[in-house]
């Protein structure tokens, strides 16, 4: 059993850890009304790009478009770009999306297929070189951005569309948590290559739509802009997505630690009142010896 010393000390310990998890709580409540008008702000452009797209789509034939569109016509060689946050301390968050993608991973290898991945923040790639380091191509690290930019994700896209240039895969897959709620960030996976026009062609009527230049022209520049707009989205869904798992996370360590002290210091007050009696016994023992 431990001493009455030892139980305030754990219990003065518990208590700075609540502060320190009460703290962090504030910061991710404070960060994450930003990240989250950021996310939605970035969904209606993606879902524009994506009708855009598939208008465009339906005035090419399949010999003129793109090859990011048509692909290599093979499904051998694959390429996993996994988005996590840097940091941890967010509950299931990072676990949740590193699972997905090794799911994924493993079920193209047992096919047969070449897998090859592209880690986005520290968490992903600690989660996922356990399993695959030989399968890992290159590490993103983003730990020095403050806060997200296109430029990261321009960046993040050249790099792939490089890579398909030189015929390094064949299929390019997105991994990152779709923000819903506080309580609620969905893992998911978007196909990135071959590209699909994933919005709904607009209609007007009878309005003809005249492209100049040509449409196929207007994809080959539309094409890669929305690979980089995909992946902007993605950050940007993580980025909210992570502060609403942290703000979760540390409000529940918030709540268990306050759990752990009214534990630890009822059984404080139970030891002491026991050593109190002990001591009041041994007094009144000696003096009716007297």
């Amino acid at each position: 059993m431990p001493s009455l010393k030892d139980l305030k000390i754990r219990i003065a310990s518990v208590k700075a850890t609540q502060k320190i998890t009460k703290a962090m709580q504030m910061v991710a409540a404070a960060k994450l009304r930003r990240a989250q008008e950021a996310a939605e702000a970035a969904r209606p452009y993606s879902e524009r790009m994506g009708a855009v797209l598939a208008n465009a789509a339906q005035m090419v034939s399949a010999s003129e478009a793109p090859a990011l569109m048509n692909g290599t016509g093979r499904d051998d060689s694959h390429l996993l770009v996994v988005c996590t946050a840097e940091r941890g301390l967010c509950g299931g968050f990072n676990s949740s999306i590193a699972r997905l993608a090794r799911d994924h991973a493993r079920r193209l290898m047992a096919e047969g297929k070449t897998v090859k991945i592209i880690t986005v923040g520290r968490k992903g790639f600690d989660a996922l070189r356990r399993d695959f380091a030989n399968q890992i191509a290159e590490r993103v690290d983003l730990r020095e951005v403050r806060q997200i930019a296109f430029s990261n994700a321009s960046d993040i896209a050249s790099n792939v569309i490089e890579r398909f240039g030189a015929g390094e895969f064949d299929v390019c897959t997105l991994f990152y948590s779709e923000f819903k709620s506080v309580i609620s960030q969905v893992p998911t996976a978007r196909q990135l290559i071959p590209a699909s026009a994933g919005g709904e062609a607009e209609t007007a009527g009878d309005a003809v739509y005249e492209y100049e230049p040509d449409a196929a022209d207007i994809l080959n520049v539309l094409i890669p802009r929305n690979i980089a707009v995909q992946i902007f989205r993605a950050l940007l869904e993580n980025v909210a997505g992570e502060m609403g798992a942290k703000m979760s996370a540390m409000d529940s360590a918030t709540r268990n630690a306050g759990e752990m002290i009214e534990k630890l210091t009822l059984s404080y007050n139970r030891q002491r009142q026991a050593q109190i009696t002990k001591e009041l016994i041994e007094i009144i023992s000696g003096a009716e010896a007297l």
